[in-house]
């Protein structure tokens, strides 16, 4: 976790759900193959994935330490419960949902008391979703724009193991985990303008981000799949981590 870059997205709402992708139906179904109860989508954000669980679940929560992201889940999620507050220190009763969700946004917790909160709200034997959008290493021009905002991490998929290895989280059980490829149409811009998302350019110096801009705009006119180009095929991926609550070591 480092808190300085996370803070990084406390003041972004329009451009997060402009230029963010959303999540696959596919990379749901992971953890939603029957109908839900009471859903916490925690980290929610814009609600990328929210509005996902909307459908499927009988209630869903969702909770995000920023207002402007959350002032755009109002909009587009009016009926959705939106509340204020962070992963280490949750807005809801002890055991009152039977799953959580997080999205794009575990990494940014402090796991120890994030994963004590989320087994205060879970109901015994309720589920932890985890999913992160992430790179396609056949997509070569992708992972070289990664290496330009991520540098040396980019690199950690590039021997990928499937199903993907699941990491362990106190008081919860592994269940499955699954890589999701996918693909979008985006725009260069649009894509470029998603780069500038991230937390290592909202960050970095006007002349930093400048540098990291033309870098991405130089790979993208070298590489044969997107020079010359003004619409792009994006493949990408989304891993999805299923744990179980598991009383007997909370």
């Amino acid at each position: 976790m480092q808190p300085e870059l996370a803070r990084t997205f406390l003041d972004m709402g329009a451009e997060y759900e402009r230029y963010r992708p959303g999540f696959p139906d596919d990379a749901v179904a992971v953890f939603a193959s029957e109908r839900l109860g009471d859903v916490l989508d925690l980290g929610a954000g814009t609600g990328k994935l929210t509005r996902k669980l909307v459908p499927l679940a009988d209630r869903v929560v969702a909770v995000d330490p920023s207002e402007p992201m959350l002032d755009q889940l109002r909009m587009i999620l009016p009926a959705v419960d939106v509340r204020v507050g962070t992963a280490e220190d949750i807005p809801a009763p002890d055991r009152s949902q039977d799953l959580v969700t997080v999205a794009q946004a575990f990494h940014w917790f402090d796991e120890s008391l994030a994963c004590a909160e989320i087994a205060r709200v879970l109901r015994p034997g309720g589920a932890l979703a985890l999913l992160w959008n992430t790179y396609d290493p056949e997509c070569a021009w992708d992972r070289a724009c990664a290496r330009v905002l991520h540098p040396g991490w980019s690199d950690q998929i590039s021997e990928r193991t499937l199903p993907p290895a699941m990491s362990p989280l106190s008081g919860f059980r592994p269940v499955t985990s699954a890589w999701i490829p996918w693909s979008e149409r985006i725009t260069r811009d649009d894509y470029l303008a998603r780069w500038m998302t991230v937390s290592t350019a909202r960050a970095a110096d006007e002349d930093t981000r400048a540098d990291m801009l033309s870098r991405l705009e130089e790979i993208l006119d070298h590489d044969p799949d997107t020079r010359g180009r003004t619409d792009l095929d994006l493949h990408q991926g989304t891993e999805v981590y299923v744990y179980r609550h598991d009383t007997g070591i909370a």
